[in-house]
């Protein structure tokens, strides 16, 4: 699974990790995130986050 960077704060979405703070079990693809997921960091939306 590939890891996503926020390109406003750098942020690292890790899918093996998940985002327990926001309710994502570890294993979820980025794809499969709500659209309405924001960065836990900075707030940002899902779409400025990049392939790392």
């Amino acid at each position: 699974m590939e890891r996503w960077k926020c390109s406003v704060c750098g942020d690292i979405y890790d899918p093996v990790v998940g985002n327990a703070d926001k309710g994502v079990v570890p294993g979820t693809p980025f794809e499969q995130l709500p659209e309405d997921w924001t960065c836990p960091v900075c707030g940002q939306p899902k779409s400025v986050f990049e392939r790392e």
